[in-house]
């Protein structure tokens, strides 16, 4: 794995990290972690359905519903998670600067015209531990703020084999993607994105 490495706001960005090869073996993993655990569209506390669908791989995955949003040992239909793709874990190795491996893979899907507004990544029992998330696909806007909602967000167009790393100060950071650009990429036969982000849950 080889990359340029650029800063957002704090967030580490490999910029092509990943070979063509190695994302065309991911995309394979994750078809089989989907063939598991299905992509949903899950619903907000609020009752708004998500424009992103979510599946997930590890000993936990992330669940949302009227109850509120939260990690959870199994799916919604009551089975386990799959295991997190050896791939995947690789590439968490190689960029989130810990020895702890990951206990949750969290996979979105991003189709045409979905987004997924500023957010902290903050359900985790501890913050201390990195959030290393992959893409694949179709290019996404990524925008990056502040640890406090409002102040000024700088933005990067994130490609397939781009690997981002919230940790230390950008733990924290809002975040969210403002669009894709649909078809941008050949790497999946229908076009869209996928996103994948690892962390310690538990």
């Amino acid at each position: 794995m080889s990359g340029t490495l650029v800063d957002v706001n704090g967030v580490r960005i490999w910029k092509g990290l990943l070979s063509p090869d190695l994302q065309r073996e991911m995309v394979g993993d994750l078809r089989d972690v989907a063939a598991v655990a299905p992509f949903r569209r899950y619903e907000t506390p609020g009752g708004k359905k998500m424009s992103v669908r979510m599946s997930a791989a590890g000993k936990v995955g992330w669940v949302t519903d009227r109850a509120g949003y939260r990690y959870d040992a199994l799916q919604p239909d009551g089975d386990a998670w799959p295991e997190i793709p050896a791939t995947l874990l690789d590439a968490w190795s190689a960029t989130s600067g810990v020895e702890r491996m990951p206990d949750s893979c969290l996979v979105n899907f991003y189709g045409e015209g979905a987004k997924m507004g500023l957010h902290q990544d903050r359900d985790e029992a501890d913050l201390n531990w990195p959030v290393v998330s992959i893409s694949l696909g179709d290019d996404a806007l990524f925008r990056v703020g502040q640890v406090t909602r409002g102040g000024p967000t700088r933005s990067v167009w994130l490609k397939s084999g781009d690997v981002a790393v919230l940790s230390g100060r950008a733990r924290l950071a809002y975040h969210g993607i403002d669009r894709i650009r649909f078809r941008s990429s050949s790497l999946l036969a229908d076009g869209g994105r996928i996103n994948v982000t690892m962390r310690v849950a538990r």
